[in-house]
Parts: structure tokens; C-alpha cells; sequence
């Protein structure tokens, strides 16, 4: 599809049904997977709005995360991690693609069937100032979803239900009828992670969950997801720009520019040996505690292209340092696999 062609209005394209087998969905330890998964926007565009483009905000996308995984997600801000993250749950309709969540195609579904899946999918959002509910109390906030879902039998199930989740966030008993307004930063994503978890998820998108925070409460926040993914087998898709970060928790890492995955591997893996000329840039920019300790320099040039208009070929190639002349600025490079297991790269140069 070209960007200047109209969008189809169904979300799923006819080479992408749910019962062709461009994606294997009875993998025993895939929980969600994408295929082609792609979101964009239309843009009015000259006078009056005559004239719409779309802006490409996922394009092109296929990642899986397993049961029990952290798939961390990285890239500069406008790369697109927060809609592929939304798309993926379905909060913004995707173009096209497919989603497959613990063997189901979740695009072709109704909304009323969607119903039993949203329980088992849930987000954590990036600003605990605006994601709750003023007007509630921690109790309303936590129960909502246990009363959405009929998950307890009666009102004290429910109330003991929310007692055990604040203790287990580190929140105490005496909070549970207070308002949002009463409680620190920490203290709000704690609540909003409660209300994630009392629906008894199997995945989570957590969507930058600690970049609004003071830096001495992020650590918190983060060992505390961490522990919660140990006690009750949790996947997460976590959305960050904070590298270290996302090396902590996450057991392999996507780079996304401009919507497009551009590597994934093991986490340790592309630390360690980034083969992208974007990430090694990204990898570059990240501070370092220690001055003395050898790290990558790597300079980029121009500014990130318009995603309503971006350069023909590889996205990246007019800021790339190894861009091949008529290739690179003609073709699109897929993301394909390395020599190393698991390791995967769209470049026609990439790093050895």
C-alpha cells in the first residue's frame, strides 16, 4: 500500500486471514505474537484539508514475546513503541497485520468477543498523574476490574481481593480509601500496577511505567514488576527509552526507528554486539556511570525523518554512516537473521 492510497477499512488484508499459515500460532511457549502489523493515521493536508496523507506510525511489524518473557522495546521518542503496544491490545485498531494472542487471531474478533481476552491482556501507562480516575477511591480503582470480570463471589472476596494486591505492590491497608490526589508518584504507579493485576493477567504492556518518576523511586517500581513477573509467571512487553533500563529487565530487546523493528536479539546478545548502525547510535547516547569504561562513539547526522513522509528505501539511510548508494536509498531491508541464534537485523551493511 502506498501512502497516498486509501486504507482499507477492515483491520485485517486478505493475504493475513487468520486461517493462513503465515504465522504459527500453536507455539507452546508463544503468548503474543505480530504479524505485519501495521498502524497509520490519516492526516488532512492542504487547504481546507483537500488533500489527506497517513502517517506511518507501525509499520510492517512481526515480534513474539513467550510466556514468562520481557520483550524490551526501545527507540527514540515518535518511533511508534506506544501505538504498537496499543495496537497490539487492541485500545487502537490497527490497519492491518495480525495479532495472536495464546493461539487466537484477535483481529477478526467483535469487540463483545474480545470480552474474555482483554481480562488476560492488560497496560500499565506511562503517567501515574492521568491514568487514574480523580473522582475514585484506591478501593474503586483496584475493584473495578474484579466487578467488570465477576472475579469475586461476594463483596468481602472482593475487598480481601483488593487488601492482597496493595500489600503485594507495598502499598498498606490504611490506603484503600484514599484518592489518587493523596499519594505520591510512586505510590499512584503502585495503584495503577494493583489495578493491572487484579483482572489475574498473563500479559502486560508496560508503557514507559517509570519515566515520569523521581530516579530514586524508578528502581523501586522496577524490582517490583520484576518480582511480580517471578510470582505469577507474567509477560511483559516493556516500552522504554532508558537502555540500562530495559538491560535489566528484559530478556530480549526490538529497536524500533520510524515503526519498523530494525534488530532484535537477546538482550545481553545486542548489548553486547549491536549489529544496526541505529542502534550502536542509541547505544552510544547512553550515559555511562563510569567515564574511564570504553564505549561506542558513533555520530549522527540530520534530524529524524517525518513519519507522514519518510525517504523512499531504508528509513534510516539519509542519518547512516555504512549507507550503500543505490541500495540502501532504493530498497527496503527485511529483518532477517544473523549468524547468531535469535539475533535478527534489517540493514544491507550491518556491523559484524
Amino acid at each position: 500500500m502506498k501512502p497516498d492510497e486509501p486504507i482499507p477499512s477492515s483491520g485485517v488484508l486478505p493475504e493475513l486471514r487468520a486461517s493462513e499459515p503465515s504465522l504459527v500460532p500453536n507455539r507452546p511457549r508463544t503468548l503474543v505474537a505480530t504479524d505485519k502489523l501495521t498502524k497509520y493515521f490519516a492526516v488532512e493536508r492542504g487547504l481546507f484539508g483537500s488533500r489527506t496523507k497517513y502517517l506511518r506510525a507501525v509499520e510492517d511489524v512481526s515480534l513474539r514475546v513467550r510466556r514468562g518473557e520481557t520483550l524490551g522495546l526501545v527507540g527514540e521518542s515518535g518511533c511508534g513503541k506506544s501505538t504498537l503496544g496499543r495496537c497490539i491490545l487492541r485500545l487502537i485498531e490497527p490497519t492491518f497485520g495480525r495479532v495472536v494472542f495464546d493461539g487466537k487471531d484477535l483481529l477478526p474478533l467483535r469487540h463483545a468477543d474480545m470480552r474474555p481476552v482483554r481480562r488476560r491482556m492488560q497496560i500499565i501507562f506511562q503517567d501515574p498523574y492521568s491514568s487514574l480516575n480523580p473522582r475514585m477511591t484506591v478501593r474503586e480503582i483496584v475493584a473495578e476490574g474484579i466487578r467488570v470480570f465477576d472475579l469475586a463471589r461476594n463483596a468481602r472476596e472482593e475487598e480481601e481481593r483488593v487488601a492482597e494486591l496493595l500489600e503485594k505492590d507495598g502499598l498498606r491497608p490504611e490506603h484503600i480509601d484514599r484518592y489518587p490526589h493523596e499519594f505520591s508518584g510512586g505510590q499512584r504507579q503502585r495503584i495503577g500496577i494493583a489495578r493491572a493485576l487484579a483482572v489475574k493477567p498473563d500479559f502486560i504492556v508496560c508503557d514507559e511505567p517509570i519515566s515520569a518518576l523521581d530516579v530514586s523511586i524508578q528502581a523501586q517500581i522496577v524490582n517490583l514488576l520484576l518480582e511480580l513477573q517471578e510470582s505469577m509467571g507474567l509477560s511483559y512487553l516493556f516500552i522504554s527509552h532508558d537502555l540500562k533500563v530495559v538491560e535489566h529487565v528484559s530478556h530480549r530487546v526490538a529497536v524500533m526507528y520510524l515503526g519498523r523493528i530494525v534488530e532484535q536479539a537477546p538482550a545481553a546478545m545486542l548489548y553486547e554486539n549491536p549489529r544496526h548502525p541505529y542502534t550502536r547510535a542509541l547505544l552510544a547516547a547512553a550515559p555511562v556511570p563510569d567515564p574511564n569504561k570504553k564505549r561506542l562513539r558513533v555520530l549522527l547526522e540530520g534530524d529524524l525523518p517525518s513519519p507522514i513522509d519518510p525517504p523512499a528505501g531504508c528509513s534510516f539511510h539519509p542519518r547512516c554512516p555504512r549507507m550503500i548508494a543505490g541500495k540502501c536509498d532504493k530498497d527496503t531491508p527485511l529483518l532477517e537473521d544473523t549468524k547468531e541464534a535469535g539475533h535478527r537485523v534489517a540493514c544491507f551493511n550491518p556491523h559484524d
